[in-house]
């Protein structure tokens, strides 16, 4: 019942800050203008060639995935792997960092797979994606410096903040003691001659880990990896190019709204509602679009985008039971 409490307590408390932040950059706009534009100054060809895109990355997403299994001696269905990914794509927008969770437990409950070494995976894929995205803003800054620290500069108490919560004394004092209570019950338990549960779970996880390093076509995961970021970028330079206002920005401003977006998805907000406009506008405003229109491709490409997860992601939830009637897995794991 606690939990249940916390959980919805935390939804709402999500749920109500993304709606905070679309409020205070759209509370200000003419939605008769934005409503005229986006039927009548969109090339919604480039649209609709974003959203393949867009399914695209989805599926290498899930190729890799398997890629990553394979040195476990996992071979898991596409199908089954797609919905996966597209079901945890939808959970995220319900509730942020719960999609992870929900989408190793789907393919661990119709794969028969360890859920630890599925998390180990995805974990490596998380931190292999943060690299990629940290190579973009390196590039973004080189080829942009001024722009990128002149924003900086108009914002510095955003900096400010991560620094403050990096430097909470709470923050490392929690994380002490969480570690040494993990500790303290490992220890324990081995005195008592019993391999605890913990022991069991970091043994699969790391196995699950240590499978990319492992992998024979690491070649192909680097380029699922460069594919799907490069399936990312081209879509949001399309949905610039769809756009009047935006259609004349060149490659590099096309970038630098790219690298700012992606950083606004570290909000815990679902799906970086809020945050991800906000972000969009900022960048364009540097390439002098006026407010205005930078809200207005900010609702057309984060709208557009979210719509094909969550028809996608409802669709895989309503078929996967279907699609798993008489299948019988290889995998005898746990």
């Amino acid at each position: 019942m606690k939990k249940k409490f916390y959980n919805t307590l935390k939804y709402l408390a999500f749920t109500s800050l993304g709606v905070l932040l679309f409020w205070l950059v759209y509370r200000d706009q003419d939605f008769s203008r934005i409503w005229f534009t986006l039927t009548n100054n969109v090339n919604y060809f480039w649209v609709s060639i974003a959203i393949v895109l867009g399914l695209l990355s989805h599926l290498s997403r899930t190729l890799r995935w398997k890629i990553a299994l394979e040195p476990l001696g996992e071979k898991p269905r596409t199908i089954n792997s797609f919905i996966a990914v597209m079901v945890s794509y939808f959970m995220n927008l319900l509730l942020p960092r719960a999609g992870e969770l929900v989408r190793c437990g789907m393919l661990s409950k119709y794969e028969k797979i360890s859920f630890s070494k599925l998390l180990g995976t995805v974990v490596t894929e998380r931190i292999i994606d943060v690299l990629m995205m940290l190579v973009l803003v390196f590039v973004a800054l080189l080829l942009e410096f001024d722009k990128i620290m002149s924003f900086a500069n108009q914002y510095p108490q955003v900096s400010q903040n991560i620094t403050n919560v990096l430097t909470s004394p709470i923050l490392w004092i929690a994380l002490l003691m969480a570690i040494g209570g993990v500790v303290a019950y490992v220890v324990i338990s081995k005195r008592k001659g019993r391999k605890t549960k913990i022991e069991e779970i970091f043994i699969s996880f790391s196995q699950g880990i240590k499978s990319v390093l492992m992998m024979r076509r690491y070649k192909a995961y680097i380029a699922h990896t460069i594919f799907i970021w490069l399936m990312y970028f081209l879509m949001l330079y399309l949905y610039i190019l769809s756009l009047d206002a935006t259609m004349h920005l060149n490659i590099i401003s096309a970038l630098t709204t790219f690298v700012f977006t992606s950083m606004s998805m570290l909000a815990p907000v679902q799906g970086g509602i809020g945050a991800w406009h906000f972000m969009a506008e900022q960048a364009l405003g540097m390439y002098g679009i006026e407010s205005a229109d930078g809200k207005i491709f900010a609702l057309l490409a984060h709208s557009t985008t979210n719509l094909l997860i969550l028809v996608c992601g409802a669709i895989c939830l309503i078929i996967v039971p279907f699609v798993n009637k008489n299948y019988q897995p290889k995998s005898t794991e746990n």
